[in-house]
């Protein structure tokens, strides 16, 4: 006889003990009389209310004639069918959302709202992606600079950069200026002109804002490892949001001038693309955008001519006292020609440490900033 009925329900064992009883015009109280058991304990099992024993089921192979081992066997995929009824489903609606979004974090950092509710926590992930469904995968383009170019955006990736343009949003149209295409290249000699002193990075912000882009920090969430996003809200609305997890004014400069150059020329793509990471650039697999802006950005800090013969010149010996010189000849900062440096192979990662500059503290006082103790309201937002 059949464990799985069509219709797919799996009935109780009880079904099956009636219908012995029918074939053998037996009451509830004659199977106890004969199983030498109490008549209110038989109607527990039939109902289902009481699970079948072992001891029961060689007692039924006795009475009826059916195997102990089949009684239990329908004893356990009746409770099994039970079990998934009642919580596989959500089970899988939970899984969904650890899949979509670190939810814990997320709630702490008040970027979704706190609830223990399943319905609850769906709808919070719904809303913060814009999505209809869970089972939608939320769809947001741009380029994302993050370590580890080959593995796939992790939800703490994704969640992160939903947040840079969610928080760019709660910037008023007004204290933005225009964009432009054609400015783009002086709003560039500008930046350039503020990464030449420790002080600039903090006034990047600014300038920014007047030349119409959106200027955002986003502090990263746990294991996210994600530097930069470039992406735009609207044809006229460029944003770029930053996390600023390695406090050096290299790194600043560096990820900032690179988003930039997507801004420039408009690179959007699937937020799962190929992406960029100066940490380890012998294992980097980038596209054609990432290259660009990498060049693009190391070039508009640092001329590429200048900075090759200056490697010619002093390689391999690159002294505290020729850096600065060579730094001071060009206008721009020597933290700077130390990380393009650093990035080729020329100068260990762990060397010239103690001239690092930082300036996160500086650059999330000027800038519109989600994190480190500053957030940004969700009802001014969504």
């Amino acid at each position: 006889m059949s464990l799985q009925p069509a219709g797919g329900r799996v009935p109780p064992p009880g079904d099956y003990i009636r219908e012995e009883l029918k074939k053998r015009a037996w009451t509830q109280e004659d199977l106890a009389h004969v199983l030498g058991d109490a008549v209110a304990r038989v109607n527990k099992i039939i109902t289902g209310k009481q699970e079948l024993s072992p001891e029961t089921a060689l007692a039924l192979e006795t009475a009826l004639g059916i195997s102990a081992a089949e009684w239990l066997q329908r004893e356990a995929a009746y409770r099994l069918s039970l079990a998934r009824s009642g919580g596989e489903d959500d089970i899988k609606r939970r899984a969904r959302l650890h899949e979509l979004a670190p939810m814990k974090e997320m709630a702490k950092r008040g970027w979704i709202r706190q609830t223990d509710s399943l319905a609850g926590q769906e709808r919070e992930v719904q809303r913060f992606y814009q999505i209809g469904s869970i089972e939608e995968e939320p769809s947001i383009h741009g380029a994302l600079r993050k370590t580890a170019p080959s593995i796939a955006v992790s939800s703490q990736q994704r969640a992160w950069a939903f947040r840079v343009r969610q928080v760019a949003t709660a910037i008023p149209a007004a204290s933005v200026g225009f964009y432009d295409d054609a400015k783009i290249d002086a709003c560039r000699r500008d930046l350039r002109k503020l990464a030449s002193y420790s002080a600039g990075a903090q006034k990047a912000p600014a300038l920014l804002m007047r030349y119409g882009i959106r200027y955002v920090v986003v502090e990263g969430l746990s294991g996210a490892k994600v530097d930069g996003f470039a992406t735009w809200l609207d044809e006229q609305s460029p944003v770029i949001g930053m996390s600023l997890r390695f406090d050096r004014l290299d790194s600043f400069w560096f990820t900032l001038a690179h988003e930039l150059t997507h801004i420039k020329y408009r690179d959007i793509a699937a937020v799962d693309g190929d992406v960029a990471s100066h940490e380890d650039p012998l294992f980097e697999v980038k596209s054609m955008e990432e290259r660009r802006a990498d060049e693009e950005a190391a070039s508009m800090l640092v001329p590429p001519d200048e900075l090759k013969s200056f490697i010619l010149r002093v390689g391999p010996l690159y002294s505290t006292e020729k850096i600065n010189q060579f730094a001071n000849r060009i206008k721009m900062h020597p933290n700077i020609i130390i990380g393009q440096l650093k990035n080729l192979g020329e100068i260990g990662w762990s060397k010239h440490t103690k001239d690092v500059v930082a300036v996160r503290e500086a650059v999330v006082k000027a800038a519109v900033t989600d994190g480190w103790g500053k957030s940004i309201n969700i009802g001014d937002i969504l």
